[in-house]
C-alpha cells in the first residue's frame, strides 16, 4: 500500500491532521508547562503516581514498562518518591527478589488535590456541551483509543441487540468501507439501506435478532438474522471493523446468530457473500457452511462473483 500515490498522500495529510490534534489538546489541556498543575512535578512524574494509586503494589520495571519510560529513569523518579514519603518499598509477594512499590497513606493524601483539581478541570472544559455532544466527544476519544491501540491491547467487547440510530451507523460504515476497499458504488448503500429499513419495519423477537459488538460504547462490528421461510434463517450484513479483526469478534457474531436461529426452531441458515471477501468466506467455512450457488454480476459496479452459503443446523 506504500506505492499507492492516493494512499501516501492520504497519510501525509493524516500526520498534519493528527499533529493538528496533538497541538490542540496539549494546549487546551495546559500540558506544555513544566510542572502539571502547578504541583512542582512532571506530567510523567504524576501519572506515575495515579497508577500507583490504582494498581499498588506492583515493580518499578513492570510499570517502565506499561507507561514507555526508560527504566534509569523510572528508578531515579521511584527514589525521589520514596525519599517524600509517598513511594514505599516491600517484597513483591511469592518472589523475595523482586521489590514492589505501592502508594503511602501520605501519598495518597499528596496525590488527591491533584486528582481533583485534574476532573474539575476537564468537566469544566464539558460544561457547554449537552449530552447528544458530549456522547460525540466520547466516542470520537473512544475511537482513538481503539484504533490507534497495538493487537496486544485487551479489549472488553459487548453483544448487545440494536438501537436507535445503530441501523443507519451500519448502513454507513459498511457502505463507506466497501466503498473504499472493493470500489462498491452507492447502488450497495441502497442494498443495505433497504435492509435495514425492512428489518427495523418487519422486526419481530420470536423471529429476527441483531447483534452488536461494542468496545468502549462504540459499534465495532454488526449482524442481523432475519426469517426467510418458516425453517430457514438469513444471517445478513455481517461485519467487523478493520482494526478489530483478528480477535475473534466475527466468530462471536456468528456463533451468537446460529445460536438464536436454533433457539428460535429454524433447521438452516443461509447467506450471501462476494467471493472477494476472503476473510469472511474463511470463517463461514470453519462454521460449517457450504456454498451451495455462486454467479457473477455487476450488481455494485466491479464484477464480483456473489455466492450462496447454508449450513443445517
Amino acid at each position: 500500500m506504500s506505492d499507492d500515490p492516493h494512499f501516501s498522500s492520504l497519510l501525509d495529510a493524516s500526520v498534519e491532521r493528527v499533529r493538528r490534534f496533538n497541538r490542540f489538546y496539549t494546549r487546551r489541556l495546559d500540558l506544555l508547562d513544566g510542572d502539571f498543575l502547578a504541583s512542582e512535578h512532571s506530567l510523567g512524574e504524576i501519572r506515575i503516581l495515579w497508577e500507583l494509586s490504582r494498581r499498588s503494589p506492583l515493580t518499578a520495571a513492570e510499570l517502565a514498562r506499561d507507561l514507555g519510560i526508560d527504566p534509569g529513569r523510572m528508578s531515579r523518579i521511584m527514589k525521589r518518591f520514596v525519599a517524600e514519603g509517598w513511594v514505599a518499598r516491600a517484597t513483591a509477594e511469592g518472589d523475595a527478589r523482586r521489590l514492589a512499590v505501592s502508594m503511602t497513606e501520605a501519598g495518597r493524601a499528596w496525590f488527591a488535590p491533584i486528582e481533583a483539581e485534574q476532573k474539575a478541570r476537564v468537566a469544566a472544559s464539558l460544561v457547554g456541551l449537552d449530552g447528544e455532544a458530549l456522547g460525540r466527544l466520547t466516542g470520537a476519544m473512544a475511537d482513538v483509543h481503539r484504533l490507534l491501540a497495538t493487537p496486544d491491547v485487551a479489549m472488553e467487547v459487548v453483544l448487545r441487540p440494536h438501537r436507535v440510530g445503530d441501523l443507519a451507523e451500519m448502513v454507513a460504515r459498511q457502505s463507506r468501507w466497501y466503498a473504499v476497499e472493493h470500489r462498491f458504488d452507492e447502488r450497495f448503500e441502497a442494498l443495505l439501506a433497504e435492509i435495514a429499513s425492512d428489518f427495523l419495519r418487519r422486526f419481530d423477537p420470536a423471529s429476527d435478532a441483531s447483534f452488536i459488538a461494542e468496545v468502549e460504547g462504540r459499534m465495532v462490528g454488526s449482524v442481523l438474522v432475519t426469517r426467510a421461510d418458516p425453517t430457514t434463517a438469513k444471517l445478513r450484513v455481517l461485519h467487523v471493523e478493520t482494526e478489530m479483526r483478528g480477535r475473534g469478534i466475527g466468530a462471536r457474531l456468528v456463533d451468537a446468530a446460529l445460536g438464536f436461529a436454533r433457539d428460535r426452531g429454524y433447521r438452516t441458515m443461509r447467506l450471501w457473500t462476494n467471493a472477494v471477501l476472503v476473510e469472511a468466506r474463511r470463517l463461514y467455512e470453519r462454521r460449517g457452511f457450504h456454498r451451495i450457488e455462486s454467479e457473477p454480476h455487476t450488481m455494485f459496479g466491479p464484477p464480483m462473483v456473489g455466492e450462496t452459503w447454508e449450513r443445517a443446523l
